[in-house]
């Protein structure tokens, strides 16, 4: 009797042992992945777009990130946080812990905030999970207008310095980079006429307020196919398939050549100082889900081209691009600060 309740006791306390060894290696492990890393993410992703609801990086945001967060387990809602050129938003995602739980998806505008002195954040305190995609602008006039290429269009500018009026949004926009990029390229000096964005643009173009106007690609196609504006050249270096019949613009103007590729481009950043398996996560999900058929349509259909990069080629695209609009507009008088001054150097 006495051995059988012995036995039985030990039984137990193995049994006990082994549960308590179960419970231990489960507490341990818990929040870790199978390949041993902690686990990412364990709630829901803020992602924050610093502009208004209906733009471009608004739609690009939020069709990737309807893919990307079946794959992350985790829904990611997109929230607009727009003010001041976008670097109301950037704060906010800088100012949130480097957990990779809230996220910056945003276009091209933290490049120049430094020499604007719009903020004293920027993409060097971000890490480019992905770089989805960049942009291109367009050189349109009025469907009647005498301008039929860009030699008639520089002809007369440089003919008639500072009367040709040219729609822009101010330092720093498109519209304004792009002028900037002629002006100094073929010596010549526009009548820049100040809007409050592309849309009040194309209405003074269509109103024959102004002369000629820079917006992106996709709404120089949509004019163009409405039959309202003359597309003179696409700000590329080549061709794009949507616009066959109208040149890139080096084709006539050969010294635009130095400044492009340029434009516009979307990415997804997270905290320079999140660890390296959220940065490896972001990169591998979104690189995955940019592969989605639908998400690709709706790049083409606003004529965005399709890049997919991230960390250190990223980083050098987004610096390249940041050499060339901090350099054009110190040359254009324009800069608040010198880009000397915050180390960016002249792109050669």
């Amino acid at each position: 009797m006495f051995k059988q309740k012995k036995s039985s006791f030990w039984k137990k306390r193995a049994a006990f042992c082994l549960l308590a060894s179960m419970l231990l290696v489960s507490a341990c492990s818990s929040g870790q992945n199978q390949g041993g890393q902690p686990q990412y993410p364990t709630r829901q992703i803020e992602g924050i777009v610093p502009f208004g609801a209906g733009g471009g990086t608004d739609l690009v945001a939020r069709a990737i990130a309807t893919v990307a967060e079946k794959q992350l387990g985790q829904s990611i809602n997109i929230t607009n946080k727009p003010g001041a050129t976008g670097a109301v938003g950037t704060k906010y995602v800088y100012d949130k812990a480097a957990d990779g739980h809230t996220l910056l998806f945003s276009a091209e505008n933290p490049t120049v905030y430094g020499v604007l002195k719009l903020s004293e954040r920027s993409f060097e305190d971000f890490y480019p999970a992905h770089i989805l995609g960049r942009g291109l602008a367009a050189i349109t006039v009025h469907e009647n207008s005498k301008y039929k290429t860009m030699t008639d269009l520089m002809n007369d500018v440089k003919a008639n310095p500072g009367d040709i009026k040219m729609g822009t949004t101010g330092p720093g926009g498109l519209s304004y980079m792009v002028t900037a990029m002629l002006s100094q390229s073929e010596n010549a000096e526009f009548n820049m006429v100040p809007y409050d964005g592309e849309g009040p643009i194309v209405t003074a173009l269509l109103g024959n307020h102004i002369d000629v106007s820079i917006v992106s690609l996709s709404k120089a196609i949509e004019n163009a196919k409405g039959g309202k504006v003359r597309v003179l050249a696409v700000v590329n270096d080549a061709k794009v398939e949507e616009l066959p019949d109208v040149p890139a613009i080096t084709e006539e103007l050969p010294a635009m050549a130095k400044y492009l590729p340029w434009g516009p481009f979307y990415g997804v950043w997270v905290k320079k100082e999140a660890p390296d398996h959220v940065k490896q996560t972001l990169e591998k999900t979104f690189a995955e889900a940019s592969k989605n058929a639908d998400y690709q349509a709706l790049l083409k259909n606003l004529a965005i081209i399709p890049m997919g990069i991230s960390g250190a080629e990223a980083e050098k695209f987004w610096r390249d691009q940041q050499s060339i609009s901090a350099w054009l507009l110190q040359d254009a008088g324009a800069a608040k600060v010198s880009p000397e001054t915050l180390n960016i150097p002249r792109k050669q």
